[in-house]
């Protein structure tokens, strides 16, 4: 497999996946951006929050529980010096409505320790740490 990158003009990028989507970038115009799309590192953490968020929910399907809503929020610290990396990453699991706190948190902890690889990945580089809140 494979994935594609090309540029389109100053900093703005189009990323070909192997799913086939279009996938943009771009940075700030301080940077030779135009401030058009996401930049690469906020990706990551895109890819960090959709990749467990999607463990959590099919798992939770299988269970038989749907959440009245429910979303992850990623809070993140990064390297004061190039490259900037990011140090710490703080996933919080936010469930609302009548979900069973046990079947959750076991999704959670599937998700965090057997399925999600952008985890398992990003766990070798920075200290991740997650909470679960019911609202």
């Amino acid at each position: 497999m494979s994935l594609k990158l090309e540029w389109k003009d100053a900093m703005n990028f189009v990323a070909y996946t192997p799913s086939g989507h279009e996938v943009e970038i771009d940075s700030s115009p301080r940077s030779g951006g135009k401030d058009r799309a996401a930049r690469p590192m906020e990706l990551m953490l895109v890819s960090l929050a959709g990749c467990t968020a999607m463990d959590v929910v099919s798992i939770l399907s299988r269970m038989k529980i749907r959440p009245e809503s429910f979303r992850v929020e990623v809070e993140y610290e990064k390297a004061p010096e190039h490259p900037k990396v990011y140090t710490k990453l703080h996933l919080k699991y936010i469930f609302k409505g009548d979900v069973d706190r046990k079947k959750a948190q076991k999704a959670v902890e599937l998700s965090q320790n057997k399925y999600c690889s952008a985890s398992a990945m990003l766990k070798k580089a920075a200290d991740l740490s997650y909470e679960i809140v019911f609202s």
